[in-house]
């Protein structure tokens, strides 16, 4: 596991050491100065000596504030990725267990068929925690190479909403009632599998953090007088604090601790929103809910109605058709 190292000490001695290089430049600028006006033959030495050691003291600054940044950075990716490997490990070991349970159960106990439906049911749910997780690390990693997006299509983004609004209630049990959706019937040019991630991701956090009982609303409109669709999901949970509303968008990051939290994830859905957001042009935006407690997401998205479009592993354009039907989001969220 990864060292939890603190900030203190690599701050401190940064702070210390330009602090003393400040001091020593002024000096030398003192001494120098000094030098030129009381020895006017030797001035133009002392003026050289001047400039070149205020360059190289403005050098030795500038290596120790990129330093000191460097520092912090790798200390915060430190945390970040400790706390994404307990998240992990609690992911992986929670179904395991609980598999096993049931397995054993079946295996030594006479059950009624009721029992044994209900068994299943469990079983499948841990089985589909799993392969959420993997499909999710799959995801991210697929994000980091270049040239990675699939083949663009013409994709209904009412299809892709109503189907995320679904598996997320079946997740975590919840009517779908708990989620009201006022959708404009737009379509986009994009890649399905990312589509699906991007909204999977915000309705499924929407649903799992919202309070109890939950309450999701869903908006999908265009922007007037631009060819841009935008999507608006708000929810009554908590909320998520400013100071931290640009940090949830990093890999791995999740406010708290690991070990104290009850919400599962691991701190790289909203890090695949924000990159495929990203990759489309687009902008993402975390505000507080506009009625009360909670939060609202705010994506928007250039539409991209084109008739042509360059597949970006090939290079090759292709005919948009008919649109594609879209298929249930498998997706983790954060």
């Amino acid at each position: 596991m990864f060292e939890r190292r603190s900030l203190r000490w690599p701050i401190t001695v940064a702070v210390v050491m330009i602090v003393l290089l400040i001091a020593l430049a002024v000096g030398w600028v003192l001494l120098n100065v000094a030098g030129a006006y009381n020895n006017v033959e030797r001035a133009t030495l002392y003026w050289i000596l001047l400039s070149a050691g205020s360059t190289i003291f403005v050098c030795i600054l500038l290596g120790i504030v990129f330093y000191l940044r460097l520092s912090i950075q790798q200390i915060q990716l430190s945390r970040r990725q400790s706390n994404f490997i307990d998240s992990v490990t609690h992911e992986l070991k929670s179904p395991i267990a609980s598999l096993k349970l049931y397995l054993q159960t079946l295996n030594r106990r006479q059950v009624t068929d009721a029992q044994r439906l209900e068994f299943y049911r469990s079983m499948l749910a841990d089985v589909d925690r799993l392969d959420q997780l993997i499909n999710h690390l799959l995801e991210a990693a697929r994000l980091e190479r270049p040239n990675s997006a699939p083949e663009a299509e013409t994709i209904a983004l009412g299809g892709v909403i109503q189907h995320a609004i679904q598996a997320a209630c079946q997740r975590y049990n919840v009517p779908t009632e708990c989620v009201t959706s006022h959708i404009e019937m737009l379509e986009t040019v994009g890649s399905p599998p990312d589509m699906n991630m991007l909204i999977g991701n915000i309705i499924d956090n929407a649903v799992k953090y919202s309070s109890s009982p939950p309450k999701v609303e869903v908006h999908l409109d265009r922007i007037p007088n631009r060819d841009w669709w935008r999507l608006k999901v708000i929810d009554n949970g908590p909320g998520i604090p400013r100071a931290y509303r640009r940090k949830v968008f990093g890999r791995f990051y999740r406010v708290g601790s690991e070990l104290e939290r009850s919400k599962p994830g691991t701190g790289l859905g909203l890090f695949i929103v924000h990159t495929i957001v990203r990759r489309l042009g687009g902008k993402i935006q975390i505000q507080d809910s506009p009625s009360g407690p909670g939060t609202q997401i705010v994506v928007q998205v250039p539409l991209r109605q084109t008739e042509k479009i360059i597949d970006a592993n090939s290079h090759a354009e292709t005919q948009v058709q008919n649109p594609t039907p879209i298929p249930p989001p498998n997706d983790v969220t954060q």
